[in-house]
């Protein structure tokens, strides 16, 4: 429900029923699935913060399937904080709002604020 609380996000099925892909504008920031019957997401992240993380938590890995320098993948096994998560999820946000087309972005910034868009 928190990745598609964010301003504009959208899900999508992309990679078939069982990975459930939220976007802003076309640009995913996120994917959610089950693997082994435990939920697991890839969060975009900052290179270093990424390496902070996974030092941090062992709940959270390079990203599977993904760019391993930008993206980490967070396992749902209840070990790693709820509050920790959706920062998590802030940042992965921003990170592709701030990717958008300058127009795309000023637009979202109009209506909903840069507060709503740019929170970590």
């Amino acid at each position: 429900q928190y990745l598609l609380s964010k301003p504009e996000a959208r899900e999508d099925y992309p990679f078939g029923p069982d990975v459930m892909v939220p976007k802003i504008k076309a640009k995913m920031f996120a994917t959610l699935g089950v693997n082994d019957n435990i939920a697991q997401m890839n969060l975009k992240c900052d290179p270093d913060q990424a390496n902070e993380l996974r030092d941090l938590f062992e709940a959270v890995k390079p990203g599977y399937h993904m760019n391993k320098l930008h993206w980490n993948t967070v396992i749902l096994d209840g070990s790693i904080p709820v509050g920790e998560i959706e920062r998590m999820i802030d940042h992965s946000y921003k990170l592709v709002v701030k990717k958008l087309r300058k127009a795309e972005r000023q637009a979202l910034e109009l209506s909903y604020g840069k507060e709503a868009l740019y929170k970590d």
